[in-house]
């Protein structure tokens, strides 16, 4: 994490929403609970505070967007041959995407993690913008809303929370690159059987 939670806690208190968007927008799940605590302590307004984190999150998932629309097939070009990543690869994402785009951002932006795998794979498959700013703006108003949840009822139990998700977050990191090998390898077994 590259903010304290204590820091997060104290910045939020003194800056409240101001402070608010970028903390969400860099630090995403655990800044939402910290906020979550503050509103319980009756700091910020819950509907104010919600809105923000719903923009804030969206805005750093448009950034992954971004990355992977316009830098991610120069990636694929120079270093995907070093990942089994290829253009033939690329093109069987896209067409997942066309088929099953909105489920795979929701199972992406749920797992906390490797989100960003999901966000930027959109991205690199040129998914529609609208199409995924609207499949993440549902995924996000759901995770947005429980993460608040448990941060005013569970706030006390901050520190307890950030290191599961600490957990939670390098298992489905693990998860994912098992899940992404097992993918590549299975598409380059089916290659060169195919030949």
């Amino acid at each position: 994490m590259g903010i304290d939670l204590s820091q997060i806690m104290q910045l939020l208190i003194q800056y409240k929403y101001l402070i608010l968007f970028p903390i969400v927008v860099v630090e995403g799940p655990i800044a939402t609970i910290a906020a979550g605590f503050i509103l319980s302590l009756g700091y910020m307004n819950f509907f104010a505070v919600y809105l923000v984190i719903m923009v804030g999150d969206i805005a750093g998932d448009a950034v992954y967007y971004v990355m992977g629309r316009f830098g991610g097939r120069h990636f694929v070009e120079r270093w995907g041959r070093y990942i089994g990543l290829n253009p033939e690869r690329v093109f069987h994402f896209e067409k997942h995407f066309e088929k099953h785009g909105g489920k795979t951002l929701l199972l992406g932006k749920l797992a906390h993690g490797i989100g960003a795998i999901f966000l930027i794979a959109a991205g690199l498959t040129r998914m529609s913008f609208l199409k995924f700013i609207s499949a993440n703006f549902f995924a996000t108003l759901i995770k947005s809303l429980a993460l608040l949840l448990i941060g005013f009822y569970f706030g006390q139990a901050l520190v307890k929370i950030n290191s599961i998700l600490e957990f939670v977050g390098a298992m489905s990191i693990s998860a994912g690159i098992i899940i992404l090998l097992m993918f590549i390898s299975y598409y380059y077994n089916k290659k060169e059987g195919g030949e």
